[in-house]
């Protein structure tokens, strides 16, 4: 679902990208503000893929393995939008998580939109929420900037600060589009009806 400018090329997660999966989210840097911190194992990783790719199966849609467009071949991240459980409350969730080396270039903020595109014109889903750490700014900034909204907070982790929850709500006119999302950070490049 990538805008036309986009620079990224979004595709469903396959079997082969367990190595992949496992090299992102088991680098430390990558986990920063993870209280889980990173993964452990390989066999984490095919947990984690087997777990995306049911969702793919059963709701066809969910987290995509994400890649330059120049690059279509070499991961840079997986993310996009899927049910999660808040506790005791499911809710679609946006999340991601890119390599370092594709850190401060925007992508995280490009998903976001394409993301929001795929959930609100294609899905027609009422809101997407977002989870965050209260200490890691950059990922605040990124939900920020694609017009998501403090919502409230997620006691989700024992003995530390409560999860930000940030929340977007589905853009019903091209009005509505305009005031959430301000034309620099418009998904589609125009504020089209």
């Amino acid at each position: 679902m990538p805008a036309a400018a986009s620079r990224l090329t979004y595709r469903r997660p396959q079997p082969g990208d367990v190595q992949r999966l496992f090299a992102i989210y088991g680098d430390p840097q990558t986990n920063r503000f993870n209280p889980a911190g990173p993964m452990a194992s390989l066999e984490g990783a095919q947990r984690l893929l087997d777990h995306w790719l049911k969702q793919w199966a059963t709701q066809g849609y969910g987290w995509w393995a994400i890649a330059r467009v120049e690059a279509p071949d070499h991961i840079i991240g997986f993310g996009g939008i899927a049910p999660m459980d808040y506790l005791t409350e499911r809710r679609i969730n946006l999340g991601y998580r890119f390599a370092v080396q594709a850190w401060g270039q925007g992508y995280a903020t490009e998903l976001g939109r394409d993301a929001l595109k795929l959930a609100f014109e294609t899905l027609g889903l009422p809101e997407v929420f977002g989870l965050v750490r209260p200490d890691h700014a950059a990922s605040i900034r990124v939900l920020e900037k694609i017009g998501m909204q403090p919502f409230g907070t997620l006691d989700d982790v024992p003995g530390q600060a409560p999860s930000l929850v940030l929340r977007v709500r589905h853009p019903t006119t091209a009005f509505a589009w305009h005031f959430t999302y301000p034309s620099n950070a418009s998904i589609n490049g125009n504020l089209s009806d």
